[in-house]
């Protein structure tokens, strides 16, 4: 049990919806503190809120940075990073360039990721590479790019694509990094089952909405 209890502090405690208004964050951070999840990941939005929320709890802010598209010019991303640790953000969630990873702009999509972190380095980063919409050599390549770029972690996906997180796509990552960065499984993922499928496959952090339905799932177990 004990063993179990501890995947909460794996949990990034998400709601990325965008009808979601302030009642529901304050219930979101509620829901944090008391199952003890890592941290809550709202939009920039909500960070000031949420960090007033979690106040006196061990549960970080993170927040989302070109979402969900990656397509937004650098410097804005830039901006958005910078006031988004300004708000109160430990951790940033940032979208690849993905026009620049399917063009094969390698230079292009990792100078982004270099520049952003550059910009905000009180912040832990990860980075979002969208692995729906990219080839496995584009994954590999993706996820070399952000581990040269000193990322923190390399996120599969922001939940608005096609596809969420699989346990082939968490491996293909763990595996061409050879462990050297973090990897973080988001998108689909709902059950107790599910967390420890990831985990096994190599994920150190797990995105979900269904945090508390898991934690429940682990409590009756």
């Amino acid at each position: 049990m004990d063993n179990l209890l501890n995947i909460a502090r794996l949990i990034d405690h998400t709601l990325l919806k965008p009808y979601t208004v302030e009642k529901d964050i304050i219930n979101l951070c509620n829901e944090a503190g008391e199952y003890n999840f890592f941290s809550v990941c709202v939009h920039p939005h909500y960070i000031r809120l949420a960090k007033e929320a979690l106040s006196g709890t061990s549960v970080k802010v993170s927040t989302v940075i070109g979402f969900p598209l990656g397509m937004t010019q650098t410097h804005v991303k830039i901006y958005e990073a910078m006031e988004s640790v300004l708000s109160g953000a430990d951790e940033l969630d940032i979208v690849i360039n993905i026009g620049s990873a399917k063009a094969h702009d390698w230079d292009a999509a990792e100078k982004e990721i270099s520049d952003i972190i550059t910009a905000s380095p009180e912040a832990i980063h990860k980075i979002i590479i969208e692995t729906c919409y990219l080839s496995d050599d584009e994954k590999r390549r993706a996820s070399l790019s952000v581990m040269n770029a000193g990322g923190d972690f390399i996120k599969t996906s922001t939940g608005f694509g096609p596809a969420g997180a699989t346990i082939y796509d968490v491996r293909l990552i763990r595996d061409t990094t050879g462990g050297n960065i973090g990897v973080k499984a988001s998108g689909g993922i709902k059950s107790l089952k599910d967390v420890i499928n990831f985990i096994e496959a190599g994920a150190a952090r797990i995105g979900t909405s269904s945090g508390v339905n898991i934690m429940k799932e682990i409590i009756g177990y």
